[in-house]
């Protein structure tokens, strides 16, 4: 890998910090960019779940006041997200290449998607979690299962793609907990590092990963996700967002078209 593309693949592992903190979609900037290098589809897509691992690492470091007095919480779903993030892994190793290319951008789509309506899924979820917060205690519970099945879920999408699945995770957890945005997030990122680790562990051993891409795009990563939220919070929120949102639906269409092609 020359000079050139190792310097695309840190810039894009920064730009990925910086986009999973404002919205949750660090793979629309990681995921083109191993494709630019010269990267196949399957080779590109497992590189660039072991090189997120620094995103979670990055995360948590910056998250240790949120995560206080959550370890049971966490424990519980990390191990659901990362029984999910096997089942992903095994259905990605599973597939083949062309099913793959061909499923790829309407993941792309639905990431994007998600970021567009992003603000009215929160306001749905925190609508349900303050009904959640009059219920009985037996009321919650009984919604402790769905709440379960679907934490493994969105745990098998991170493991077999994982664009928007920081989103997908966003809004399950915070519609089963009432408490402050910020502690939400920083729970959502420890489970969503939980099923992509484990995806990322099967990819080490099992997996064509591109070593030298993967490194240099999780020296970006780590940088990106580190100072992340003190970048996000001078810039305007909304409109990154959506300019995220809308690239990513182009690139959605010009994946599918290569794939049909």
């Amino acid at each position: 890998m020359d000079a050139a593309s190792t310097g695309l693949l840190l810039l894009a592992g920064i730009a990925s910090g910086l986009a999973g903190s404002v919205a949750g979609l660090a793979s629309l900037f990681s995921y083109p960019a191993l494709l630019a290098v010269g990267l196949p589809p399957i080779v590109a897509n497992v590189t660039n779940t072991v090189a997120m691992f620094s995103t979670t690492v990055g995360a948590a470091a910056g998250s240790r006041a949120e995560l206080r007095g959550q370890r049971m919480r966490v424990a519980k779903l990390v191990v659901l997200a990362a029984v999910g993030g096997s089942l992903g892994a095994w259905l990605l190793l599973s597939t083949p290449a062309s099913a793959f290319e061909l499923v790829v951008p309407w993941l792309i789509a639905l990431g994007s998607v998600l970021l567009l309506v992003r603000d009215p899924l929160r306001r749905v979820a925190d609508r349900r979690a303050a009904a959640a917060s009059v219920s009985a205690a037996a009321g919650r519970a009984r919604g402790s299962l769905p709440l379960a099945a679907t934490v493994v879920l969105v745990g098998l999408y991170g493991g077999y793609f994982g664009a928007a699945a920081g989103v997908l995770m966003l809004a399950v957890l915070a519609a089963s907990a009432t408490e402050p945005l910020p502690v939400t997030n920083a729970v959502k990122n420890i489970a969503t590092g939980a099923a992509n680790i484990t995806a990322a562990v099967a990819y080490a051993f099992l997996a064509p990963v591109h070593w030298p891409a993967a490194g240099a795009l999780a020296v970006g990563c780590l940088a990106g996700s580190w100072v992340g939220p003190a970048v996000v919070r001078r810039l305007p929120e909304k409109p990154l967002r959506f300019a995220i949102a809308l690239a990513g639906l182009g690139l959605a269409l010009h994946l599918w078209l290569s794939a049909v092609s």
